[in-house]
């Protein structure tokens, strides 16, 4: 789960990491007020979406008086954002951020994430205010990492290793190490996924602060944290993907035109490699699950069809706990509760899974079979195009 950066501060701020104050506003009025209050020549308006690249889609602007940042606002919460890691469609902004404008010198970048094999891991680079998959690509020998141990969070040595890293010398090496152990201790304490200060900032006063914040919880830990609930803003989600969600379905839009609907993530992610290397784009990811049931393989045929791209279907399933006859018996009772309109390929492999393709063989629907994943892929992409039979 994702929140604003007014939120990630706020967080922060709890772990005595020093962050950039600013007031939150939902209309023109208010920010104009929240100008005259912050009593700042330059103030930044900050648009407050779920999505990086605010800046380049037009989502953060300098002001330089009340009716200016009365303007800005009213502009902004007009239209839905569209930055480089949103749809062509954008996000819908509701509340903005007006800040002090900063007197910046140097520019840093310090975040968190879990690695696959080291666990959960602190990153830091002198190139802030860039996208760090960027910085990764371009020049990966800029990012400085250090692995944090859960049970005794970042240890004072490994902070000081960052910040002479970053090139801090002593006179602020005190509080850039706060700012590392506090991020780390901040992350570990709310079970984050992603935590991210871009940038973290040196002002020409010698001031250090985090400019802007990201956070992303891991919904996985969420039971342990139910007041997180509080900070959810369902505005900025797919809303297909919340009724999804609800269903104990995993879904996540995608752009193309073949509907996927698979048992097992890592099935789903091969399943869409192949359907690429077909020719064909998929129009989503959706993992059904192990327990596969009449009831969950209809709600899936609904929600892949709620989606107006959707030009042919392709089921991919393994039997393995849920046996193949099952599984076919499902798709075909949801598909006569569907209605469905567009070709449907179904490729089924593993347990009882010639009785499974003998329940298609006697039925009276237009199903199109598979033995092999990248027949199944062929077969769809083809069907998409109205050739397939």
């Amino acid at each position: 789960m994702n929140i604003h950066e007014y939120q990630a501060k706020e967080i922060l701020a709890k772990f005595n990491v020093p962050v950039q104050q600013g007031v939150v506003v939902n209309n023109g009025d208010e920010a104009a007020g929240a100008y005259e209050t912050l009593g700042s020549e330059l103030a930044v308006v900050k648009a407050q979406v779920h999505a990086g690249g605010r800046g380049k889609g037009g989502g953060v602007k300098l002001v330089r008086s009340a009716q200016e940042a009365k303007e800005v606002a009213e502009t902004i919460l007009s239209k839905p954002l569209v930055t480089p890691q949103t749809t062509a469609e954008g996000v819908p902004v509701h509340k903005l951020l007006v800040c002090p404008g900063a007197d910046i010198e140097k520019e840093y970048y310090v975040g968190m994430v879990v690695d696959r094999a080291l666990g959960p891991v602190i990153m830091a680079s002198t190139e802030g205010g860039i996208e760090i998959e960027e910085v990764a690509k371009n020049t990966p020998e800029k990012i400085l990492k250090e692995p944090v141990d859960p049970g005794l969070g970042l240890q004072a040595f490994q902070a000081r290793r960052l910040a002479f890293g970053l090139g801090f010398g002593k006179d602020q090496l005190g509080v850039v190490c706060q700012i590392m152990q506090g991020l780390a201790k901040a992350f570990l304490e709310t079970d984050c996924a992603l935590m991210e200060i871009n940038p973290l900032i040196t002002t020409k006063t010698g001031e250090v602060l985090a400019l802007d914040a990201k956070i992303g919880f891991d919904d996985n830990a969420s039971f342990r944290h139910p007041m997180y609930a509080e900070l959810h803003d369902s505005t900025q989600e797919n809303e297909t993907e919340l009724k999804a969600a609800e269903l104990h379905l995993s879904y996540v839009k995608l752009d193309g035109n073949i509907g996927c609907m698979v048992n097992g993530a890592g099935l789903a992610m091969a399943t869409m490699d192949i359907i690429k290397q077909a020719g064909g784009e998929p129009a989503n990811f959706l993992d059904v699950g192990g327990g596969v049931s009449e009831k969950r393989v209809t709600e899936a045929f609904k929600i892949i069809l709620s989606d107006p791209n959707v030009e042919a279907v392709l089921v991919n399933i393994f039997g393995g706990i849920v046996q193949c006859d099952v599984v076919a018996q499902g798709v075909i009772e949801a598909v006569k509760a569907v209605q469905l309109s567009v070709p449907l390929v179904v490729r089924l492999e593993g347990t009882n899974v010639e009785k499974g393709r003998q329940i298609f063989a006697d039925s009276d629907l237009p199903i199109i079979t598979a033995t092999g994943m990248l027949e199944a892929a062929n077969k769809v992409v083809e069907a998409a195009k109205g050739g397939a039979s």
